[in-house]
């Protein structure tokens, strides 16, 4: 590789590594907001736990981030060297557009590599460690769940709120009991309580003293114009509160997407050697698609990497943009046209008649394609 090619390439390089870490930033903050944040916030996972569920969602976002990040990167080099009049002085010293753009595609051939890896390594196994962490992060102090001048929704069925709360002591304590319709059928407040967790049932179980309930009419609970039944007691019958929705006591259940290449392969031959009836066969034919689907899309967003710089040469050179932000908003564009057919081909898999499994390649064909003919015009002109 000779000093131009080294030119070229740390630039692209540096320019590439810095936008998948902008994107991979912008991913893992949306997940960390959306999963993360309410338990941090609520002090039910410590910082440092909270630190490493960060470092495990940045290796799981990868998978989206690498492209983009090199449509981004090289878009922003090109630019700003054609911007320089840097391309039109390589190409008047003779040097081709195939060969200027060499080390370009060397770089995303190692991108595409990386690419395979962590979609079918990386990915899979920081994603069932950052599902298994959390679980056992959350499942260490489950009473946690229930926050101090908080109305808890997490549960299924009940409202609950506690004014104050000392380890497994709770004073002035408010519960909601809900129909299928999220209606209060039964109010319960209760001067103090206990609460501990069912290890068996993954249930928390609160003891509840000097409680007053009031119930509510079951078919119309939000008729006030009855009378409403109310009671006193001294000690209710404990009442339960399940946690399955936060957590599950069983391990992790391993999806799709998170299945390296070996465990993709090996429920295709599960499926594939399964005999089933005729009734079931449509089913059938729709769960073998899901793992061909699976499988050819962690292919093809590697393979985008090699698409995306392949487009990005011609455009780079083409638009002749200095600005960052124009160059950004062309990759964002690029990137979300793509995403969004790969997307309209997933919805249908549950239609293998329709092949999605092979038009889940088209997204790449078009990119492929049009880049090879900006290429071919530019290199002609």
């Amino acid at each position: 590789m000779n000093l131009l090619d080294r030119y070229i390439f740390k630039s692209v390089l540096f320019a590439c590594a810095a936008a998948v870490g902008l994107f991979a930033f912008v991913l893992t903050l949306g997940n960390v907001i959306r999963d993360l944040l309410p338990y941090i916030l609520s002090g039910r996972i410590a910082l440092p736990m909270a630190f490493e569920l960060v470092l495990l969602t940045i290796a799981s976002v990868a998978t989206y981030a690498l492209p983009i990040g090199i449509l981004t990167g090289v878009l922003l080099t090109l630019g700003r060297l054609s911007a320089d009049s840097e391309i039109t002085a390589m190409r008047a010293s003779g040097i081709s557009l195939p060969r200027l753009a060499r080390p370009i595609l060397i770089l995303a051939v190692l991108g595409g590599l990386f690419g395979l890896y962590v979609n079918f390594r990386l990915m899979p196994s920081a994603k069932i460690k950052y599902e298994r962490e959390l679980a056992q992060a959350v499942r260490t102090d489950p009473i946690r769940f229930i926050q101090p001048k908080t109305f808890v929704r997490d549960f299924r069925g009940v409202v609950v709120y506690v004014s104050e709360i000392q380890g497994p002591e709770m004073r002035d304590i408010w519960l909601w009991m809900l129909d299928d319709q999220g209606r209060a059928t039964e109010l319960i407040r209760a001067q103090s309580g206990h609460v501990d967790y069912d290890n068996e049932a993954n249930d928390l179980v609160v003891s509840l003293q000097k409680a007053q309930i009031e119930h509510r009419d079951d078919k119309n609970p939000e008729d006030f114009s009855e009378p409403v039944l109310v009671g006193s007691t001294a000690q209710t019958r404990p009442v339960r509160l399940s946690l399955d929705q936060m957590f599950s006591r069983s391990s992790v259940r391993q999806k799709l997407p998170w299945m390296t290449y070996g465990e993709l392969r090996a429920e295709q031959a599960r499926l594939a050697a399964q005999t089933v009836p005729a009734a079931e066969q449509k089913q059938h034919a729709r769960d073998e698609m899901k793992v061909t689907l699976t499988i050819q899309e962690k292919f093809n967003t590697a393979l985008a990497v090699l698409s995306f710089a392949l487009l990005a040469i011609p455009l780079g050179i083409k638009v002749s943009r200095r600005e960052t932000s124009a160059n950004l908003g062309v990759a964002v564009l690029l990137a979300l046209g793509y995403y969004f057919l790969t997307t309209a081909v997933s919805w249908i898999d549950r239609h293998p008649e329709y092949r999605p499994d092979l038009l889940m390649w088209l997204p790449n064909a078009i990119f492929l394609t049009l880049g090879l003919r900006l290429f071919s015009r530019i290199e002609k002109r």
